[in-house]
């Protein structure tokens, strides 16, 4: 929830509503709560498996005439990209023919910014992102985890965005989230933790306190905002509360041993296996059910074999037939990679299916043609989750659908139910279907 700002007929400036509550700003972040650690669901009687949600952008692109097949819906051939993914293909859905509209911004791999939330003119003079559609679901359900959600990054940078418009830094080192995830801190360090929530819980108090001094002086529509952000504030100190149980609660244990990072800052297609490793982790000890993974490319050349070219200056081509075939070498490598992802989640059994069916997983890139640095016709898998997949769904390759509305169907399967989002005109795609394929 925004914070509202505070307007009277005498002005009081942020910067003194704050002032000695020991806070510089207040934000609403999401952070990590649980339940009543003794509730049914928190011993594992769930009646259902949860679902889960992962969303992840290769901000330089993919060359769509190596991904996007000529026919549309079922028994499409195998173009070369899709020829990696074949051992998914009925498991996953192909869309062709969708942006966000008005993503001309500040420079051209701009829109990297708005691929989950669809805000528009990124970068611009005034702009102002939106909450991503990860964050609103974690917001929604992220209390029944240990992490409201995992913004996870090859570079640091993320498509992670808070209600105020703020983005939240991607974690780049597998081995810090696994120590996360599954290894207890010493008794001396929960404490520490404890003492810092308890601190966060002090300074809400001093808001809350000024707050309610301010009310007086308020008039009828300022009293209502300002009852918002109480409300908004006593939410934040009830999942500080519960944070406390989950530091004392101990972590999963997991067979898996701590991974060691990636010491090659080159090498971008083991960083993106050890990562996926780690995702596939965190799902199936249900330590979140909210992530993304910004897959960002890098202006070196990438350690693999028969690349000897910058990896930015390939994907601007320029329909050089040498650099195409070139780039084909990386993108084909990341498409191999998300494809033993997916066949991980596959066949990982979960309650007489398999963790692919309770997850859904959003693949593409927020640019359509990265050499002309084109937002249009973005590259956009979705796979697994309660959806019916094995088309190719083409929409208007010169009036492209709101990719926005793609994101309704996905929320409402995560059991957020809203009515729209960003720039969406309609709550899902003409011939998208839930159910099983």
């Amino acid at each position: 929830m925004k914070a509202p700002r505070l307007n009277t007929r005498n002005p009081i400036s942020r910067r003194h509503f704050l002032r000695g509550t020991g806070a510089c700003f207040i934000s609403l972040p999401f952070l990590e709560a649980m339940e009543n650690p003794l509730s049914k669901e928190a011993q594992g009687n769930v009646a259902e498996p949860p679902k889960r949600f992962v969303a992840m952008c290769a901000t330089l692109g993919f060359h769509t005439p190596f991904l996007f097949p000529e026919k549309v819906g079922r028994g499409y051939e195998l173009t070369p990209y899709l020829e990696k993914l074949k051992d998914n293909l009925d498991q996953l859905t192909l869309f062709s023919g969708l942006s966000h509209p008005d993503q001309q911004g500040n420079n051209g791999h701009a829109s990297e910014l708005t691929w989950l939330t669809s805000a528009q003119r990124p970068g611009l003079a005034g702009f102002r992102n939106t909450i991503s559609l990860d964050q609103l679901i974690a917001g929604k359900i992220g209390i029944k985890t240990r992490f409201p959600s995992l913004v996870l990054s090859t570079s640091g940078r993320s498509m992670s965005w808070t209600s105020n418009g703020v983005e939240i830094p991607g974690m780049t080192s597998p081995s810090k989230l696994f120590k996360a995830l599954f290894i207890d801190g010493t008794s001396k360090e929960i404490q520490e933790e404890i003492r810092k929530l308890k601190r966060g819980k002090s300074i809400l108090d001093s808001v809350n306190g000024k707050a309610k001094s301010f009310g007086k002086e308020l008039g009828k529509k300022d009293r209502e905002k300002l009852e918002e952000y109480l409300t908004a504030i006593r939410d934040l100190e009830k999942r500080l509360q519960q944070s406390e149980g989950w530091v004392l609660k101990p972590k999963p244990k997991v067979e898996a041993e701590l991974p060691k990072d990636v010491t090659d800052r080159h090498d971008a297609i083991a960083k993106q296996k050890l990562m996926y490793d780690m995702i596939v982790l965190a799902l199936q000890t249900d330590s979140t059910r909210t992530i993304t993974f910004q897959l960002s490319g890098m202006n070196a050349v990438p350690v693999i074999p028969g690349v000897q070219n910058d990896w930015h200056n390939l994907s601007h081509h320029g329909k050089d037939p040498k650099k195409i075939e070139e780039l084909k070498i990386i993108e084909e490598a990341e498409f191999k990679v998300f494809n033993d992802f997916l066949t991980k989640l596959k066949n990982t059994k979960e309650q007489g299916k398999s963790l692919l069916d309770h997850t859904t997983v959003l693949y593409g890139s927020n640019l359509g043609n990265a050499s002309s640095h084109s937002a249009k016709n973005l590259p956009i898998i979705l796979a697994g989750g309660n959806f019916k997949h094995g088309s190719h769904i083409a929409m208007d390759q010169k009036d492209n659908t709101p990719f926005a509305n793609l994101f309704l169907p996905i929320a409402k399967h995560m059991g957020v139910k809203i009515d729209r989002f960003g720039s969406s005109t309609k709550d899902s795609i003409e011939g998208f279907e839930v159910g099983q394929s």
